[in-house]
């Protein structure tokens, strides 16, 4: 039976891009997954007439979910909120400017379960300066702070709905996708690390080394240890529990 999908387009001022990324995505699900999806588009706060571009998209395709933040909270929170309305067995969460080609997705419409995909950048040839440093700060982090080393933990992931859901994230900056893998990890889930094609912009500009999102995650990565102690121990509890009870 095929498995059914959520697909979350996250969005922050992406006017020009936004129409074209979900256009596709419906084209790519209904060759192969029709009646089988949702897309769910976070409408991060945006100011350039994005909302009303999403509110089309919703009022032209019965598959879109919009939600809206008054506000622009930044890429982890958008991710929260996207997550947390998927609905469906997988889960995958898109940008909305266009940089991620939705058919990278199709060999993986169906994935083991305990599983999950993550998705790395060949190049990263747009990425500024500021850009790369924190992205290699992040992989350090990863690997020397919380002990794996994906190759690119912050681009697309494909994840069993109910094994996100099951986490209790208290990350609230784009670190919420370290917290993520590495809580699926220690909790035994294997992952496949797949190859992709980073595609430069056609519109907007990148948000992704604003100082407000670099400052959450600055601040964020000094709690996240902490959050995968906890982590460890509360599993390492479960499963004794676990343990117990069929003895």
């Amino acid at each position: 039976m095929n498995q059914t999908w959520s697909v979350v387009v996250f969005c922050y001022n992406e006017v020009g891009t936004v129409e074209k990324v979900v256009t596709k995505l419906v084209n790519t699900f209904e060759q192969h997954r029709p009646g089988q999806y949702e897309i769910v588009i976070v409408d991060d706060g945006s100011s350039d007439g994005s909302d009303a571009v999403i509110r089309q998209l919703d009022a032209r395709f019965d598959v879109v979910r919009p939600v809206f933040h008054k506000t622009n909270r930044g890429i982890g929170h958008a991710l929260r909120t996207g997550y947390a309305n998927a609905r469906n067995e997988n889960l995958t969460a898109v940008p909305a400017d266009g940089q991620f080609n939705t058919d990278e997705l199709i060999p993986y419409l169906d994935i083991p379960a305990n599983s999950f995909v993550s998705y790395f950048r060949l190049e990263n040839t747009t990425y500024t300066m500021a850009r790369n440093a924190l992205s290699y700060a992040n992989r350090m982090v990863n690997k020397l702070y919380l002990g794996f080393d994906l190759k690119d933990v912050n681009w697309v992931k494909i994840y069993k709905t109910a094994d996100l859901h099951a986490l209790n994230l208290e990350i609230e900056s784009s670190l919420i996708e370290s917290e993520i893998c590495a809580k699926l990890l220690v909790s035994g889930r294997k992952v496949v690390q797949v190859e992709s094609r980073y595609h430069p912009r056609e519109a907007g500009v990148s948000k992704g080394a604003s100082w407000y999102i670099v400052r959450q995650a600055l601040r964020d990565t000094l709690t996240l240890g902490a959050v995968l102690r906890r982590f460890r121990v509360e599993l390492k509890r479960k499963r004794r529990e676990q343990a117990a009870a069929v003895r």
